[in-house]
């Protein structure tokens, strides 16, 4: 038997947990889990709002993420950085460490190669 997809209506207005930064006005939700237990890839959303400081964010696993909304300062430790708009695409491979920042806010889809809730 064929398995069936699964529809998320309007996930980008999903209310998203803020991620407890203190100064940092993060909030970050998995929407989507894979059933692989081998692979398991987690997608959903991240939104960052003007803070008082960076969110500063070491991945300890690889993911791909797509800003759909807004505007992100993404800046990485080799020095690079990037004003990030809708429809501009990241790979942050496991081990960068990532710094995020916006001058109002910005949403980005991601997904990433870990298990539920272990951003």
């Amino acid at each position: 038997m064929a398995e069936a997809m699964t529809y998320y209506e309007k996930a980008v207005k999903t209310d998203l947990p803020t991620m407890g930064v203190p100064g940092v006005n993060a909030f970050l939700g998995d929407i989507a889990v894979s059933k692989d237990e081998d692979k398991t890839i987690v997608a959903g959303f991240y939104r960052m709002e003007k803070s008082d400081e960076p969110l500063v964010y070491e991945y300890h696993y690889h993911e791909m993420k797509i800003i759909v909304e807004g505007e992100m300062i993404i800046s990485d430790a080799a020095g690079n950085e990037v004003h990030a708009t809708a429809g501009d695409v990241f790979y942050f491979p496991k081990g960068s460490v990532i710094t995020f920042q916006s001058p109002n806010y910005g949403i980005g889809f991601f997904c990433g190669q870990r298990k539920e809730g272990e951003a």
